[in-house]
C-alpha cells in the first residue's frame, strides 16, 4: 500500500518517547550545585535538552570557565544514572511504535544522548530491536545540524522528502527543516509551545494519543 507522505519516521528520545525531561533538568542543576557553580533555572536547563551533552553544558552555562564543562558532564552523568532505572516511556508509546512497525514504516531515533546512554535506555524498555537505525550526538553533529537525518536516510536508503522527524524541542524541528524533512512537534516535552510553533511543524500533538492518531491518518 502506498504511503500518504512518509516512509521513514524518526523520533527524538528524551521528552518525546521517554518521560525524562524533569530528570534531565534536575541532573543539570545538581551537577552545577556539586561544583559550586551558578544553578541554571528550570527553563534554561530544559531548553538545552536535545543537544549533545557537551554542547548542552556550554549552552546552559555560557559564562563559566570552559575548564568546568567536562566536570559538569561527569557530574551530570552521575546524577542521571542514579535516576535512570526509574525512567519510563510515555503512556501509549509502545503501542504506537509497535503499530507503526507492523504497518511497515522504517523507524529510527535521532537523539542528543550518547550511544551508550541510548542503548541502555532502549534495552531497559525492550525496544532495542524495534528501530531500523539510530543516531546519537556523540557519533555525528549535534542538532539542529541536519547530519543525523542525512545519515539515517542514507543508511536506510530513504528519501529525506519522505522522512518525518518528531520531537519536543526546537532543536529537533530545526534539524528537520535544515535537512528538508517533515517536522512534527509534541507539546508535552521540554520546549514551550510558542517556540515549537515558530518552527512551523506540520502538526503539533498535545499527547501521544494525538500523535498516534495523526500518524495513522496522515503518515
Amino acid at each position: 500500500m502506498a504511503r500518504k507522505q512518509f516512509d521513514l519516521i524518526v523520533f527524538d528520545w528524551d521528552g518525546t518517547l521517554m518521560d525524562s525531561t524533569s530528570t534531565i533538568v534536575k541532573s543539570i542543576q545538581s551537577a552545577a550545585r556539586d561544583l559550586g557553580l551558578p544553578i541554571p533555572r528550570d527553563e534554561e536547563a530544559s531548553h538545552v535538552i536535545g543537544l549533545g551533552l557537551h554542547e548542552a553544558m556550554q549552552a546552559v552555562m555560557p559564562n563559566i570557565d570552559p575548564v568546568w564543562y567536562p566536570k559538569m558532564v561527569e557530574r551530570y552523568r552521575y546524577h542521571f544514572l542514579m535516576k535512570d532505572p526509574e525512567l519510563v516511556l510515555f503512556d501509549g508509546v509502545s503501542a504506537m511504535l509497535n503499530e507503526l512497525s507492523q504497518e511497515g514504516y522504517f523507524l529510527a531515533v535521532a537523539t542528543g544522548k550518547s550511544r551508550v546512554g541510548l542503548n541502555r535506555a532502549l534495552n531497559a524498555v525492550g525496544l532495542l530491536s524495534l528501530f531500523d537505525a539510530t543516531r546519537c550526538a556523540d557519533e555525528t553533529f549535534s542538532k539542529p545540524h541536519p547530519a543525523m537525518l542525512q545519515e539515517l536516510t542514507r543508511e536506510l536508503g530513504q528519501d529525506l522528502k519522505r522522512t518525518v522527524m518528531i520531537g519536543d524541542t526546537t532543536h529537533d524541528l530545526l534539524m528537520a527543516n535544515n535537512a528538508g524533512a517533515g517536522a512534527v512537534a509534541v507539546e508535552y516535552g521540554a520546549h514551550p509551545v510558542d517556540q515549537l510553533q515558530a518552527c512551523k511543524p506540520l502538526y503539533s500533538a498535545q499527547t501521544v494519543t494525538q500523535l498516534h492518531q495523526w500518524l495513522g491518518e496522515n503518515a
